[in-house]
């Protein structure tokens, strides 16, 4: 009798186990490149796409200007770099950024300031961007 109810309560605990995992598999975001690489849109009008290799290609409207660059993630964190600018490229943009970021659901993508002194950069990445 004893044995029966061990292994009875050893299912259920597997059982209960598998499901935990099945159901933590469900929501993982991908991790690494993968978690950022596609094409993704802000309410300012910018259109943002993100390479899985390492690249990037902006068009923003505010202000107007196409962007070019690269980008390295360490964790959370993304360090963006520009590499080429259609137009005038402000002094305080010729750095780097540095941004934590989140995948709230599949469709979106956030950042949050850690280190910028780029106004148009600041104020475009920290918008919520869309997968378009």
């Amino acid at each position: 009798m004893p044995l029966m109810k061990i292994q009875n309560s050893l299912r259920i605990i597997f059982a209960g186990a598998l499901l935990a995992l099945l159901g933590a598999c469900a929501t993982m975001q991908p991790a690494g490149p993968a978690a950022l690489a596609g094409t993704w849109t802000n309410s300012l009008g910018a259109v943002w796409t993100i390479n899985a290799d390492g690249t990037f290609h902006v068009v923003a409207a505010k202000p107007k200007a196409q962007i070019w660059g690269t980008y390295t993630l360490a964790g959370d964190s993304i360090t963006i770099q520009e590499t080429r600018r259609v137009g005038h490229i402000p002094k305080s943009c010729k750095g780097p950024g540095v941004y934590k970021f989140s995948r709230p659901d599949q469709n979106t993508l956030a950042f949050v300031l850690v280190n910028d002194v780029c106004k148009p950069r600041i104020q475009n990445v920290t918008q919520p961007w869309h997968r378009k």
